[in-house]
């Protein structure tokens, strides 16, 4: 099915970027549970000045219009970075993305992957997932699963329906993300207990907190064993030094050091968690704007986030420790730590864990071993495109 009035323009400056952000806002505002993220940092991620992914990367923005209106939007994208990867991680030569989708209806959707396709086509790509937006690093996947609730920090919300167009366009799912839910407010199982018993008795090893004043060199041993331990798996592509600078300069205001740990063995770092307060009740209450009076709020909340529920988006073990029992001890001591101090100190009840990969054995194995449940799942879906 077509419609000759769709018109497909490409998305030029600081003015049609804006539209473009606030397009897709249009769109969350329709969702019963989406919430509105920081317009500010919306128009961040989407310019080519401020956000580094553009470093490594070319990207094509499009918004569709039905007589002069718009009725839906799309990035097309490569990330010159993944093309050099193992195709057997995901991404790999030839392989383009899209993100940012959204339409109005099943037409304006074909319409547009159609578009992004032919975008990425001209630029003799042979492969199409997504949805990706942008980096790997910021929104992964369609919610496919879980609609029923609100996401929490840095989580994509996204109708069901968009789901069946794109696989009606010729989309197969390639891999799905899962991500966890559990209490906090009780310890865990009497296994996880003794293990965590054990790790604290052993002088090699150290759980500590991040050390704020030396953030942006803690910040670099986080990353950088983020980019060992993360190295196999599907779909990893680096931070670059760009972005690694760029992280730590956005994270640093959000960052509660005794919700951050850095496990040591011998003195030396070799993993880490990082747990991060959903900000998103407080975004819902400002509606994802800073002026007139949301900074105030913003400000207040992060002195002191009482009550909010804590995500875990990011940990690793250096990959020579990876499928031993110490890979696994030294992330239950720090989910512990992490559990009894978020308690403490903010009277926090719930705790997520993701995404996590659907193959990924091990901390599907954690996540099981804490009694932690599925509450959303994402996919990513991907087409082989014909040659021009």
């Amino acid at each position: 099915m077509s419609d000759a009035n769709i018109v497909i323009e490409p998305v030029e400056g600081k003015q049609g970027r804006a539209a473009f952000v606030d397009l897709g806002r249009q769109f969350a505002a329709r969702e019963e549970h989406s919430i509105p993220q920081l317009r500010s940092e919306q128009l961040e991620l989407v310019d080519p000045d401020k956000n580094p992914f553009f470093g490594h990367a070319t990207v094509g923005f499009f918004i569709a219009y039905r007589d002069g209106r718009p009725v839906g939007r799309i990035a097309a994208h490569i990330d010159h970075l993944a093309l050099e990867l193992p195709v057997e991680q995901g991404m790999g030569p030839g392989t383009g993305m899209f993100g940012y989708f959204d339409a109005e209806d099943e037409t304006v959707a074909g319409a547009l992957l159609t578009r992004a396709e032919e975008w990425l086509r001209e630029r003799r790509m042979t492969r199409m997932i997504g949805p990706i937006s942008l980096s790997i690093w910021e929104e992964p996947g369609l919610l496919v699963k879980g609609h029923d609730h609100s996401p929490m920090i840095m989580m994509g919300h996204h109708p069901a329906h968009y789901a069946v167009w794109i696989e009606k366009k010729g989309f197969t799912e390639s891999k799905r993300l899962l991500t966890y839910d559990l209490d906090i407010t009780s310890g865990f199982p009497k296994l996880v207990q003794r293990i965590v018993a054990s790790g604290e008795r052993n002088e090699r090893i150290r759980i500590r907190p991040i050390e704020m004043k030396r953030w942006d060199e803690e910040i670099r041993v986080v990353l950088h064993i983020l980019n060992d331990a993360w190295s196999g798996n599907w779909g990893f592509v680096p931070f670059t030094e760009a972005e690694i600078d760029h992280a730590a300069k956005k994270m640093k205001p959000i960052i509660k050091p005794r919700l951050n740990m850095i496990a040591e063995l011998d003195g030396r770092p070799v993993a880490f968690m990082m747990v991060l307060p959903d900000m998103n009740e407080t975004l819902k209450k400002v509606n994802g704007r800073l002026f007139p009076f949301g900074w105030f709020h913003l400000l207040r909340w992060l002195r002191k986030p009482m009550g909010a529920g804590m995500r875990v988006p990011l940990m690793g073990v250096l990959r020579e420790f990876q499928n031993s029992r110490l890979a696994s001890q030294l992330a239950f001591m720090m989910i512990e730590h992490i559990r009894r101090n978020a308690v403490a100190d903010y009277g926090s009840k719930r705790g997520e864990i993701g995404w996590i990969l659907d193959d990924n054995k091990g901390m599907i194995a954690i996540a099981d071993t804490i009694e932690s449940k599925i509450n959303r799942e994402y996919a990513i879906y991907e087409k082989a495109i014909s040659p021009a």
